[in-house]
């Protein structure tokens, strides 16, 4: 019953084209498995690892569990409401923090009809049995990431600068990544200026610099940053690493990535390791 109390509340607010999704559990299925690449976190890139179930994430300053977020899980306990909440504000039922590398900052921007369509699509995933690990940072985690978040509108679809940066930010998180420090993710003077080392089955990654200097991103036409978004392939055939989930992005409607793109040339220029 909570579950579609809390549905019915957004689901007269859901529009957009059949490519994004054209009802509630459409959309969140769309996102999920496309531009939020939830299972990019939430699966172990192991090939036969069960969809969605958690693993093991070490970073270099922290070790984290992804926790398992199907129905076979704890948040099976949860109702929709406080799903949403431990979604975009990152506190869980208990009163405990979430700690990264989910990006709660930016998940409270996420609206409220896109966070009703991921949490009713959460709760469709195939049950995946696996045992409760909770995470132990080296670090104290802020008491929270802001006030309660009341309510956040929907932002127009189509291909412009302010759905981009929609996508980039509260949606595919592109600029957590790309903006990371060892301090966490700095919007001030690291915006979209790469540099963070990824560790993980594949060795180490480097995050891009995307923002619109001529030695980053401005390099590159759009088609071949659609390219290397959605396939992981560089303009000259080189094959790019994760953990960037460039299956998920794959999936994303292309006037979304389209939409990205013309949000990421507008990020003022960062020099490369500057």
């Amino acid at each position: 019953m909570k579950t579609q109390i809390f549905l019915a509340a957004f689901a007269a607010t859901v529009c957009g084209s059949t490519a994004s999704g054209n009802s509630l559990l459409e959309r969140g299925e769309y996102l999920v498995e496309g531009p939020a690449g939830c299972g990019n976190c939430h699966t172990a890139p192991e090939p036969g690892s069960p969809a969605y179930g958690g693993w093991t994430i070490h970073e270099v300053a922290f070790t984290a569990e992804a926790p398992n977020i199907t129905p076979a899980s704890r948040i099976a306990d949860w109702s929709d409401a406080e799903l949403s909440r431990a979604i975009r504000e990152g506190i869980r039922p208990d009163g405990s923090v979430i700690g990264p590398p989910m990006p709660i900052g930016l998940y409270r921007g996420l609206s409220d009809t896109d966070l009703a369509a991921i949490v009713a699509y959460i709760r469709t995933l195939e049950p995946v049995e696996t045992e409760f690990r909770r995470s132990d940072y080296p670090f104290p985690l802020p008491p929270n990431y802001g006030p309660p978040v009341e309510h956040v509108p929907d932002i127009p679809r189509g291909e412009t600068v302010e759905y981009g940066a929609y996508l980039a930010g509260p949606v595919a998180h592109c600029i957590e990544c790309h903006s990371l420090t060892h301090e966490g993710p700095d919007f001030e003077t690291n915006l979209g200026g790469g540099g963070y080392e990824f560790e993980g089955p594949w060795g180490v990654s480097i995050a891009a610099n995307i923002t619109s200097h001529p030695e980053a991103l401005a390099q590159y036409s759009d088609d071949e940053v659609f390219q290397m978004v959605t396939t992981g392939v560089r303009p000259g055939g080189t094959q790019m690493n994760p953990p960037m989930g460039y299956a998920y992005y794959a999936r994303t409607a292309p006037e979304d990535i389209r939409a990205i793109i013309k949000y990421l040339r507008t990020l003022p220029p960062i020099a490369p390791g500057g």
